[in-house]
């Protein structure tokens, strides 16, 4: 007759089988969140790798001597060579360029007087690496080819089209300056260049402060008016900018990034027709309005200096004391030492 076992030991057996399961299920339980994390660790660190410091990320606009190094792609052919991989971003203008540095999603790019100050203001971490030469005929004020404005003095109570922040922001204000037209008497109206050339065209503004080749080609198609260029009243200089992180960390990149962009000025300079069919493809502008801008503008890159450092820094308290920027800034502070 078979031993009949008591009920206190079947029910102990039982705990213990529900425990024995329950440890098992949390150990892997364990096991697969450990491989899971492991896992997400892993893919983290491939991440890192693959975009890790042998990447280079340049920010370039619609016109400069960066659009053609990317153009001609001189730059990526040397670093790749040294095992760098270039990431080019286009931005719409300066401003924009700068705000991807200041969040760290650009290291370099290029831009004109007025936007390393407005990014300055807010404690952007960039530095100035160089500049080309003064180009104040590269921008200007344009009024509709019927309209009844034939001087900037007449632009006072007008509604006045420019990119907040960028080079033409400071043409403004010489040119109104000039004109005896107290600057809060006009109605700016901020906008990148591809809408202000719509705003333009369709009689939403007044006039447009606008710089090439945007300049170059509403003046080809539209026929606009020149008001004023920047002639005896700024400089108009285009300037390469990086972060500053990145600048003190990459010396020999940054110097190959000079060096050749010198290279891309002097070819750039001596086949100005070559320029614009090169650019014409890529731009959406035609050859005849790439050809006016690449023959009003300087080519050839200088370092930074005691006499660049004090006209921007003259530009900087100009903002200020028109409260366009939030609080004073030193240039030179700005500046590899």
């Amino acid at each position: 007759m078979k031993k009949r076992v008591p009920a206190y030991r079947k029910l102990s057996l039982l705990l213990i089988a529900l425990l024995s399961m329950v440890t098992v299920l949390a150990a892997c339980g364990s096991n697969d969140s450990n491989s899971a994390s492991n896992s997400s660790n892993s893919a983290s660190n491939s991440s890192k790798g693959a975009s890790g410091s042998k990447e280079i990320r340049i920010g370039y606009q619609k016109y400069g001597t960066v659009n053609i190094l990317k153009a001609k792609g001189t730059l990526d052919k040397r670093l790749e060579a040294e095992g760098y991989k270039i990431t080019w971003t286009e931005f719409p203008g300066g401003p924009q360029l700068l705000e991807a540095l200041n969040v760290g999603s650009i290291d370099i790019g290029h831009t004109g007087e007025a936007p390393p100050i407005f990014a300055q203001a807010a404690d952007a971490p960039l530095v100035y690496l160089a500049h080309e030469p003064a180009s104040p005929n590269s921008e200007g004020i344009i009024v509709p080819k019927d309209s009844k404005i034939t001087s900037v003095a007449d632009l006072k109570g007008k509604q006045v089209a420019l990119n907040k922040g960028s080079n033409v922001h400071y043409l403004l204000v010489k040119a109104l300056e000039k004109a005896g037209v107290d600057y809060n008497d006009i109605k700016t109206v901020f906008l990148p260049p591809g809408d202000a050339r719509v705003a333009f065209e369709n009689g939403t503004v007044d006039a447009w402060v606008i710089w090439d080749p945007f300049l170059a080609a509403a003046q080809t198609a539209t026929g606009g008016k020149l008001l004023t260029d920047g002639k005896d009243l700024v400089s108009n200089i285009e300037y390469y900018i990086a972060s500053r992180k990145f600048a003190e960390a990459n010396g020999p990149v940054i110097e190959a990034f000079k060096e050749e962009l010198n290279k891309i000025d002097e070819w750039s300079e001596a086949n100005q027709k070559d320029v614009a069919a090169l650019l014409s493809p890529q731009l959406g502008i035609d050859i005849p309005s790439l050809e006016l801008a690449a023959g009003r503008r300087g080519y050839g890159l200088s370092p930074i200096d005691d006499s660049i450092i004090e006209a921007q820094q003259k530009i900087a308290d100009t903002f200020l004391d028109l409260k366009l920027i939030p609080k004073a800034i030193q240039v030179k502070d700005a500046t590899l030492k």
